[in-house]
């Protein structure tokens, strides 16, 4: 079968086909068919499903395309591979957007499930963010704190995760209290420098407005009108988790992250999290989002990486 689909913009075909074509030839791989470019129409030829099954994936690429975004080979692939197992349960390609970051670029939800997991935030006040590296659990969290924040649904947003060493020892730190869990709290800053930029997140840091703090000085506490996230809960004990959820005060958010196959526990201490949806699954109110390989918005090679590993755990019987 052949089929020919007309577009108006050559701008937009070009950013559909990518640097020397690289969108398009990983489309051609998943959906097994052949993309031929003809100005602005593109012909697509091969068995009927497929043909039929890519023209909607490049009409959906599209519409990122008129959305003023680039269109990337791995937005290209996650498209396909959905459609192509007919697992695409949304009408839209999921671009919902969050907030603007500090150079004035919008933040968006780039896969379905990321959108299920905003979406989760929304909806309840305590949310469970569970899956691989990559997927965006922190920093979309992060965005969604930021932007309750602006809009003064909250006061403060308060960052805390363990501090647990991932599998190796880094012995004696130098300095003062501050620097010696900053390592630990990177990446929190990372994510908030990013959506907020350096200088208003220091002015907000030094009022009081944010706090990014290890999880043992949650103790005691009670943080009324605040966006909570706990990141890296994978490495809390059942006794931390249920510490931490009893901190929430009224009108608060929290969002829990983390991810089970990266367990740095001791061997004879149970993950918190992992206790956590065998507690609190059916409580209304909160609510868990599972984010998979799918939802690796890193480089391609990540989805590879963590399908391995997966397969090599669950073979091996050494998962959890």
């Amino acid at each position: 079968m052949e089929k020919t689909i007309g577009f108006d913009n050559i701008d937009h075909v070009m950013n559909l086909f990518g640097s020397q074509d690289e969108n398009v030839k990983a489309i051609e791989e998943i959906m097994g068919v052949n993309i031929v470019p003809r100005g602005t129409d593109i012909k697509i030829i091969g068995e009927e499903d497929a043909v039929l099954k890519t023209t909607e994936v490049i009409e959906k690429l599209m519409r990122i395309a008129r959305d003023g975004d680039a269109i990337t080979r791995q937005n290209s692939i996650y498209i396909a591979t959905l459609l192509r197992e007919g697992a695409f349960e949304s009408g839209e390609y999921p671009a919902d957007y969050v907030c603007l970051n500090a150079n004035g670029k919008p933040i968006k939800s780039k896969t379905y499930g990321q959108k299920q997991y905003v979406d989760n935030i929304k909806n309840n006040d305590i949310v469970f963010g569970i899956g691989p590296a990559g997927t965006g659990k922190t920093f979309l969290a992060v965005a969604m704190a930021v932007t309750a924040f602006r809009s003064d649904q909250v006061k403060r947003i308060i960052l805390t995760r363990p501090a647990v060493e991932a599998g190796e020892k880094l012995g004696f730190l130098p300095g003062d209290l501050q620097s010696k869990i900053d390592p630990y709290l990177r990446p929190l800053y990372d994510s908030l420098f990013e959506i907020m930029g350096a200088e208003a997140f220091q002015r907000c840091k030094e009022k009081g407005l944010i706090e990014i703090v290890p999880l043992a000085y949650m103790r005691g506490r009670t943080l009324d009108d605040s966006f909570i996230i706990l990141d890296e809960a994978q490495n809390t004990t059942k006794e931390q988790m249920k510490m931490f959820l009893t901190r929430m005060g009224f009108y608060s958010k929290v969002v829990v992250t983390g991810d089970i196959t990266q367990i740095d526990l001791p061997g004879d201490k149970k993950s918190g999290l992992l206790e956590s949806e065998k507690i609190l699954k059916n409580i209304k109110g909160v609510g868990f989002s599972y984010l998979t390989e799918r939802d690796v918005v890193r480089h391609e090679l990540v989805q590879k990486i963590i399908k391995a590993y997966d397969k090599y755990e669950n073979r091996s019987g050494k998962k959890g």
